[in-house]
């Protein structure tokens, strides 16, 4: 188990639950506008909320920012330390910079000082596009290895300064690259790591790499924190690793849809009626789970755990309750009948 730091009030290690995170895209001294997105990725269940701090403006937009969020916040710095320093004196929650690359050790010292006074985490990032030279020479190219050796190299400069609320990110845009550097860590140190896979693309493909990429190591046992990173509005990534959560366990929000993938068996038009089950599940906020399948060989039986059901035979089907028949309908009337089944859950 990994040790545990505190964002502002939201746990991250140590068996606290997998967090969602995800990043504005406004400007940041736009404190209307990016307070407008902050609020609505709350609203759609995210939990920490960066926003990027590229200069000095923005950092003293945080105050204001913090004020009126509804949810941590965390500055996103690279190079300049001035900037961290006046994040933390605006009261931002957590800090992400890789102390390497801010300059001398009386600047990593000073933010590290900063941090500590206030209970500010870091997270040490690591990007495979942007390794020291020395180990890409080294390792020839952005290896898991380069990585990890990257990341202590940053661990090591804070804690030189007594600094160990730290959490670490190793991301890469190639998925076994990613998951193979998050094993490597995870096997050797005990910081919690924030999951992603960076420049994963548009939402289909991201969400496709995330299932795989974040999805394997959460299904390892490995991983505190996560982004879904799309090239999508911010919202949609909210919306995937919520999906993404549930479907491997780690969260019960709602209803979760099973059904079949069809087979000769079927004799019903059950791709459509599936389709419009997951429309009407979307006003649903019980935690249940809904089968729709194809034929009895693959309803009540295989469905047993479900909550209630429905299966389909020649122009009519049955809907089911915890495995047991309760009812045969006309096809048309199986949709209709398997809500009224909800509604009485």
């Amino acid at each position: 188990m990994t040790r545990q730091i505190n964002v502002g009030g939201v746990l991250i290690g140590g068996g606290a639950p997998v967090s969602i995170q995800s990043m504005t895209n406004t400007p940041t001294h736009d404190v209307e506008a990016t307070l407008s997105q902050i609020r609505a990725l709350a609203a759609a269940g995210c939990d920490i909320v960066r926003v990027a701090v590229p200069d000095m403006q923005a950092a003293k937009a945080i105050g204001a920012l913090k004020a009126g969020s509804p949810v941590p916040l965390v500055a996103d710095i690279h190079f300049d330390y001035r900037l961290a320093l006046e994040a933390a004196e605006q009261g931002i929650d957590k800090i992400r910079i890789n102390p390497g690359n801010i300059g001398s050790p009386d600047r990593v010292e000073a933010v590290a000082g900063r941090c500590r006074e206030r209970h500010i985490p870091i997270r040490v990032g690591v990007n495979g596009g942007s390794l020291e030279k020395e180990l890409l020479d080294k390792y020839g190219g952005p290896t898991p290895e380069a990585m990890v050796e990257s990341a202590l190299g940053h661990i090591k400069l804070l804690e030189r300064y007594g600094f160990e609320d730290i959490c670490v990110s190793l991301k890469t845009s190639c998925v076994p690259t990613t998951m193979r550097a998050y094993q490597l860590m995870a096997e050797r140190y005990d910081y919690p790591l924030h999951l992603g896979v960076t420049e994963a693309g548009t939402r289909e493909l991201g969400e496709l790499k995330a299932a795989a990429g974040i999805g394997g190591l959460l299904s390892l046992g490995v991983g505190d924190t996560l982004r879904v990173s799309l090239t999508a509005d911010p919202v949609e990534e909210i919306v995937a690793a919520r999906k993404l959560l549930k479907a491997i366990g780690l969260r019960r929000e709602g209803p979760e849809l099973i059904s079949c993938p069809t087979c000769g068996r079927t004799q019903i038009d059950l791709i459509p009626m599936a389709r419009r089950v997951e429309e009407l599940l979307k006003n649903v906020d019980k935690p249940i789970t809904v089968a729709v399948m194809g034929c009895v060989v693959n309803g009540p039986g295989e469905a047993s755990h479900a909550d209630v059901g429905l299966a389909g035979g020649k122009g009519e089907g049955v809907l089911f309750k915890r495995g047991q028949i309760v009812a045969k309908v006309p096809e048309d009337q199986l949709v209709p009948g398997l809500m009224r089944l909800i509604e009485e859950l």
